[in-house]
């Protein structure tokens, strides 16, 4: 009877770099539909405006406008990308 045990070598830091790119998988997954709430209030805001829906659920302060629920739709997004391009690569964000 043979036992062959395997030991994998690895690079020093590789285990800290696939950590670092599966926490940034797990916060992409989280960011996208937070992006998509962001842009339900922004349309509903829109709607509210238009008065095809009642009315909104923040009547005063910053985040009343739809502007800013569309520009946090958006930051959103682009940051899920990029914590997708990380966690999905080499470990190097790819800029094009």
């Amino acid at each position: 009877m043979q036992i062959r045990i395997r030991i994998r070598w690895t690079k020093p830091g590789e285990a800290y770099r696939r950590r670092k790119q599966l926490i940034a998988l797990g916060l992409a997954t989280l960011l996208a539909p937070a992006a998509l709430t962001a842009f339900t209030m922004a349309f509903w805001r829109v709607a509210a405006d238009m008065r095809w829906t009642g009315a909104f659920v923040i009547s005063s302060g910053l985040f009343s406008h739809w502007q800013v629920w569309l520009a946090t739709a958006a930051i959103l997004l682009l940051f899920a990308s990029a914590l997708n391009r990380f966690g999905g690569g080499s470990g190097e964000t790819i800029s094009q």
